[in-house]
């Protein structure tokens, strides 16, 4: 029986011999220094069998015939560099496996010459590790180093570069042995030959129809503009989502948000779809000046053991910003440019203003083909939010009023994308194809595992837990993606412990995860105090609900069949027992939600939004008190100033939104009145809309003549 080792080398042996693309390709390391990438260079080009070069002892002290310390000692720092990245354009080499120098990144033109036969792969080592390590080696090889100048901002400096050219991340913690780092090497390089790993299937799809399907196989950049599977289901990764280890988590820990969400959505996009430069590019441009903290997505301390994830620092002051400054740029690289795209939206209330501030922020030319329409109850939101959505529409971007609730919207736009005679229609007509920008759209869940992962990151990095200890999770929750993305955190290696489903009178949610039964018989929708959560139908929970049955598709459609058909379905008790090891669940009056706003002001000067207030009183009911509960504060208070200020108890409340808001705004409370909710409602008051009739047809028309005008 062979060794794990020797074992391991012959099937990456083989593996390699059988993929030609590597046959002639190098693999390149790149890193700081300290990083390791010359031992794990001689352990990965000993696995393979193929020869190992190392810049900086094989080509720079060979050419040069003098140490590299002695060189730059002689001729400074900027002509080291000169002369690194000159010799760098003479190297020629394939098949094999090259250790650059930690500043070999810093010359373009030497990176952009070896880049071209070759996978570089970036070794991430966390600076407060780097450090270490050279604390204890000869600091007269590193570039850049003078009095003045520390170790730490050369590091930070260098990171830039590194991010410009590497096609693969390798996490890698202080305390990984470099024989594990080598085989996560492989591990990567492999990944990324093989976009076949990672396709995706619909909840709704047998496991014999899935063979049938081999050859209609669908990818990342394929589900992102498809939006809802050909068979009604919603689309989720053949082979789930990837695993972090221990160390890897603890590497992000002294990461910034951008840099969490980079490592994070790289795992879960095939650089085959998106690029890691590119992907990289995409988030800075979401996550950087969009959104008025610098950290993004704080941790705050509310009371006792509850912290405050507080999601509404971005332009339209809701968790939905989160994915929706960055899906419409992930849509506009995937979408093919032979097509013109109508992105369908159903909002309860926040999805509405994001989603149309997201696409607007779109360059030129990609306006030009992609237009999107925002259906919403024309009744069922809240002023301040009517007001913003109806003053971010742009030139590609309309809102539409629909004389009914949400759940219809929803439910409307489902039935419009399976309705093939229309939807070939406008493609055959107009060149049009239609796509979804709802939660039901897999990118839209993808940056909010994100926030969930890096709320727990920060409590480690403050010093309230230690990685490892676990915490619970509250979420207002409606169309359950919020949910679903802390329950992906957790199997991605999040120390979560309990998610906590907080409703409001909507309360389907919480029967459903008590009993086992969802049932919408003798129901109807109660317009509330947190109308992102008035609905009855959420649609998330099918794609969690194909993850505890095993990927069962055909009982997935059995039961949402029997929901559509019937009203009511029930699961099965070994599935509900799965269920309630991941999920407890509780409901809230409107008079206990304002009530919260009130109590929590009176002792702690903070004002909650009606949604994290229906969190905070199921929290307070449910949790145990054992371990710390982050509470998710999905959207700022402004943007709901009548039931607020009626929970300040203020007599008298002027109907006109902006005047609510300086009316707040005298209250000096935390946080402060939101800068962009404020700026929109000065700009633009109440402008016109449309508003239809709750049929089907009626929003078919509205459909088409949108596209007429704006793609003809």
């Amino acid at each position: 029986m062979l060794s794990r080792p020797v074992a391991f080398a012959q099937i990456w042996k083989s593996w390699f011999s059988s993929h030609s693309l590597l046959g002639k390709k190098n693999i390149i390391l790149m890193g700081p220094p300290g990083a390791g990438k010359t031992t794990t260079g001689r352990i990965v080009g000993q696995k393979l069998d193929c020869p190992v070069i190392d810049i900086d002892d094989d080509v720079l002290e060979t050419t040069w015939n003098m140490s590299v310390s002695k060189k730059l000692q002689d001729v400074g720092y900027e002509e080291f560099l000169e002369e690194e990245g000159k010799a760098l354009l003479k190297l020629s080499a394939s098949g094999s496996v090259i250790s650059l120098s930690g500043s070999n990144p810093m010359h373009a033109a030497g990176m952009q010459h070896i880049k071209k036969n070759g996978i570089v792969v970036y070794l991430d080592v966390p600076t407060t590790v780097i450090m270490s390590r050279l604390k204890s080696k000869a600091m007269d090889r590193i570039v850049g180093l003078s009095p003045g100048i520390s170790l730490k901002d050369i590091l930070q400096f260098r990171k830039q570069f590194y991010k410009r050219w590497f096609d693969i991340r390798v996490l890698c913690g202080g305390d990984v042995a470099a024989e594990v780092v080598a085989e996560k090497v492989l591990d990567a390089v492999k990944r990324y030959q093989d976009s076949e790993l990672e396709t995706f299937i619909s909840t709704r799809s047998s496991r014999s129809g899935r063979s049938m399907e081999d050859s209609h196989k669908l990818y990342f950049s394929d589900v992102v503009t498809q939006g809802l599977a050909l068979d009604g289901g919603l689309f989720v990764p053949e082979r789930g989502l990837p695993k972090f280890t221990a160390e890897e988590w603890q590497g992000l820990i002294e990461a910034t948000y951008v840099e969490r969400a980079q490592v994070i959505l790289e795992r879960c996009i095939h650089p085959a779809d998106i690029p890691a430069s590119k992907l990289a590019e995409i988030i800075e441009t979401a996550y950087g000046e969009n959104f008025s903290c610098s950290k993004v997505a704080p941790v705050r301390h509310l009371a006792g053991n509850q912290f405050l994830l507080e999601l509404f620092h971005g332009p339209t002051a809701s968790f939905k910003d989160f994915a929706l400054q960055l899906v419409p740029h992930l849509f506009a690289y995937c979408i093919p440019r032979t097509c013109n795209y109508l992105i369908l939206v159903a909002t309860s209330g926040d999805t509405g203003s994001a989603v149309l501030d997201g696409f607007s922020r779109l360059h030129d030319t990609d306006k030009q083909r992609i237009a999107l329409v925002n259906f919403f109850p024309e009744d069922g939101v809240s002023p301040i939010q009517k007001s913003q959505m109806i003053g971010c529409q742009k030139e590609n971007a309309w809102s539409v009023g629909v004389k009914s609730d949400f759940d219809f919207c929803q439910t409307a736009i489902k039935q419009i994308f399976t309705n093939s005679d229309f939807t070939g229609f406008l493609t055959v007509e107009y060149g049009t194809a239609l796509a979804a920008a709802n939660s039901i759209n897999w990118a839209r869940l993808l940056p909010q595992i994100v926030y969930h992962a890096s709320a727990y990151l920060d409590l480690v990095h403050q010093g309230i837990i230690s990685f490892g200890s676990p915490v619970d999770i509250c979420i207002p929750t409606g169309n359950f993606g919020n949910m679903l993305a802390a329950l992906y955190a957790k199997m991605m290696g999040i120390p979560i412990r309990k998610c906590i489903c907080a409703s409001n009178e909507n309360n389907v949610l919480t029967d459903f995860i008590r009993t086992g039964v969802y049932d919408l018989r003798g129901r109807k929708l109660i317009s509330s105090f947190s109308p992102a959560v008035d609905i009855l139908k959420s649609s998330n929970l099918e794609r969690y609900l194909h993850l505890i049955a095993n990927e069962d598709g055909q009982l997935v459609t059995q039961l949402f069949n029997q929901l559509e058909n019937q009203g009511h379905f029930q699961l099965r008790k070994d599935l509900l027992g799965k269920l309630q090891q991941d999920l407890v669940a509780g409901w809230c009056s409107g008079e206990d939600c304002l009530a919260a706003i009130h109590s929590v002001y009176s002792t702690t000067g903070y004002i909650l939004d009606t949604h994290t207030a229906v969190a905070k009183v199921v929290a307070d009911r449910l949790q145990d008190r054992t371990c710390p509960i982050i509470i998710s504060s999905t959207a700022h208070y402004s943007k709901f100033a009548p039931a607020i200020l009626r929970a300040l108890r203020i007599a008298e409340i002027n109907q006109n939104p902006l005047s609510q808001l300086h009316l707040l705004s005298s209250y000096s409370a935390l946080p402060p009145i939101h800068w962009g909710l404020l700026e929109t409602l000065k700009k633009t008051g109440n402008g016109d809309h449309q508003v239809c009739a709750a049929d089907m047809n009626v929003l078919m028309s509205h459909i088409e003549t949108l596209v007429q005008n704006h793609f003809m």
